[in-house]
């Protein structure tokens, strides 16, 4: 993935940093890590696609179905928890979440470019924020690859308004949550509140999507925001 810039203006709920340009960088097709500039403090948001030599838009594979049988209620937890794995009804299940460390530059890390990184969430943990806590962004991303077999192409097809999240923790620990918003925004701009750490609890999960420009070069990101429900 190439640069991702934009500059804001902050606004509580809206924006995060103010006056502040925000590049959201990633590792390219090869696994390479790409050249980053951003400002001090500002933090930078990666996902990725896989090798190949084909430029075609993310599509999704017909035989990436997963099991959509219902889930159980989900209860309010009483302390905060690392997920451990991400269920999706209609578009995966139980699907590992992994913790990568930010890169140099302050980029979140982003699973691994292999076949198993392409069917699980990265969970940054350096936000600060998890779930359970009593406000501010958890933040997740998942790989788009152009072939159309990875989970961002599974959730581009699948994950829409409403829709139910649910994040497992240990010892059973469960919290659902409802897609409260989904936002499609160019590489280019971006869109600082991803990294809100004030405001009400929520999920904020990013894919690339669009047009593959060139190997890690998409034209844009998906981000879907999902408040706590039942």
């Amino acid at each position: 993935m190439k640069k991702w810039s934009a500059v804001a203006a902050a606004v509580v709920l809206t924006l995060v940093v103010a006056g502040a340009a925000l590049w959201f960088t990633g590792s390219g097709d090869d696994g390479s890590v790409q050249a980053a500039r951003r400002p001090s403090g500002a933090a930078a948001v990666s996902t990725t696609a896989a090798p190949t030599s084909s430029a075609t838009s993310p599509s999704v594979s017909p035989t990436a179905s997963p099991s959509s049988s219902p889930l159980p209620p989900c209860d309010s937890v009483a302390r905060p928890f690392t997920p451990r794995t991400i269920s999706v009804p209609g578009v995966t299940s139980a699907a590992a979440v992994v913790t990568p460390p930010r890169l140099p530059d302050g980029v979140p890390g982003a699973p691994p470019l292999t076949t198993a990184g392409k069917t699980v969430f990265a969970f940054d943990r350096e936000q600060g924020i998890r779930p359970g806590d009593p406000g501010g962004n958890v933040l997740l991303n998942a790989h788009t690859w152009p072939d159309g077999s990875a989970l961002g192409n599974r959730l581009l097809a699948g994950l829409q308004l409403g829709d139910r999240i649910v994040v497992h923790g240990p010892a059973r620990t469960r919290l659902c949550y409802r897609v409260s918003e989904r936002v499609e925004v160019l590489a280019s701009q971006g869109l600082a509140r991803y990294y809100d750490r004030v405001g009400p609890p929520q999920l904020a999960l990013v894919v690339c999507s669009g047009r593959r420009l060139g190997p890690g070069n998409w034209e844009k990101r998906t981000i879907w925001f999902a408040r706590p429900a039942a």
